[in-house]
């Protein structure tokens, strides 16, 4: 495997958009992504998109993991572009889990100013102008032939639906405890979907049977896997507290087949 810091530029359309938004837009014309490539040629290309915390270490590791399993790619950085670097990440997130109250309590006014940006729909755009570009990038790549599929956890799964929804290149998506796109966006998905939760992340559990019948209602190929005794984020091995080492094993492993078989061909 080799890797590479790559930076890939924000449409110049998307860029007038948001300029147009004011105090709302983002204003960064460029974003950075981690590319890995596999040894030999590639059987397919992925976008890895990352928790709200950012590109951290967690990810690029994520990443490693599928190119060591033949896959070319592609993480990119998405929360930069609103100031929360893979440090400022690992900072907000060691406040959020800190076992000290204290700490947690005084903490909440960065945390709000740190996210506050993530909520504005502009964010949302420019996010989905990235990942497009991240698509545009891995589609020219030697070797991917159209097999291109999207992952992502918490926050990047609520993106990985959502790219699935906006690109129609997207032959799969696996998101990791995500939001699903708006009910009427669910009949633009053009591939196959498997979703995992945490049978205590009841805001999703909750909404599960209005999505999956709107998949169904779609015509879409929508599997889910709901895993007892965990919750959010059970698949982060860097979360002590909500880290599930069997429902993770078992998620990686239904993943690996779900690729090889989305991505045949």
């Amino acid at each position: 495997m080799n890797s590479e810091t790559i930076t890939l530029p924000i449409p110049a359309a998307t860029i007038v958009a948001q300029a147009s938004a004011g105090e709302r837009g983002v204003t960064a014309t460029e974003f950075s992504a981690y590319v890995v490539r596999p040894e030999g040629a590639p059987k397919g290309a992925l976008v890895v998109i990352h928790e709200v915390w950012g590109l951290v270490e967690h990810i690029t590791g994520i990443a490693d993991r599928f190119a060591a399993e033949g896959y070319l790619v592609i993480a990119p950085d998405l929360m930069s572009s609103i100031g929360i670097e893979a440090q400022v990440g690992l900072e907000l997130n060691a406040i959020m889990k800190s076992t000290d109250e204290k700490v947690r309590s005084e903490g909440q006014p960065r945390l709000r100013a740190a996210f506050a940006g993530m909520n504005a729909p502009e964010f949302g755009a420019w996010a989905l102008a990235a990942l497009g570009e991240s698509v545009d990038y891995l589609e020219q790549q030697p070797g991917v032939d159209g097999r291109i599929a999207v992952t992502g956890f918490c926050f990047g799964g609520s993106y990985s639906f959502a790219l699935a929804a906006a690109d129609s290149r997207i032959r799969a998506a696996v998101p990791f405890y995500g939001a699903p796109p708006e009910i009427a966006a669910v009949a633009h998905i053009a591939g196959p979907v498997l979703a995992f939760y945490g049978v205590t992340d009841t805001n999703l559990i909750d909404s599960l049977p209005e999505v999956t019948a709107a998949m169904q209602s779609a015509g879409i190929d929508f599997t889910s896997h709901v895993y007892e005794n965990a919750g959010h984020a059970f698949f982060n091995d860097t979360n002590a507290f909500m880290y599930r080492a069997d429902a993770a094993a078992d998620s990686w492993q239904r993943t690996l087949a779900f690729l090889d078989g989305a991505l045949a061909g």
